[in-house]
């Protein structure tokens, strides 16, 4: 009677004959999660101070509004309400922007900070997996005449 090969020893084996490091991929899954933490972290940020931002100006307008809205006693009266308020939408608008340009200039330098400083590390991990491959085949080939 014929016996069945154990292929869960044979597959064993075989992966056994390929060693493989997985230290790298924990350590490259490490940097992409800490490099994730951080960009969220400075979009969050940029949210929160947009979100406050639009809050006030949201309310700013509301209350010149409801000045505006004031019933008046002069028909001239009410076409000087509306020019103040344009007049005053018009600055509180250009401050705002303002504003918002500054949040999207921090963002933007402090994500090519995170960038470039993850573009270093990546570079320095990639130099010591070449060195430590470099050697451990250096070490295999001398071995191997050594034999």
């Amino acid at each position: 009677m014929a016996k069945t090969q154990d292929f869960n020893s044979m597959l064993k084996d075989m992966m056994g004959a390929f060693p493989v490091d997985t230290s790298a991929m924990e350590d490259a899954f490490k940097s992409t999660a800490s490099m994730n933490e951080k960009l969220t972290s400075v979009a969050l940020e940029a949210a929160e101070k947009s979100s406050e931002i639009s809050s006030k100006w949201t309310k700013d307008t509301i209350s010149k509004l409801t000045d505006m809205a004031k019933a008046k006693e002069e028909p001239a009266d009410y076409a000087k309400a509306m020019t103040d308020f344009a007049s005053a939408q018009a600055e509180v608008a250009a401050e705002n922007m303002a504003a918002f340009a500054e949040v999207a200039k921090k963002v933007q330098m402090e994500t090519v900070e995170l960038l470039m400083a993850a573009g270093k590390d990546a570079t320095e991990e990639a130099t010591a997996a070449v060195k430590k491959a470099t050697d451990e085949v250096t070490a295999a080939a001398k071995k191997a005449t050594a034999k």
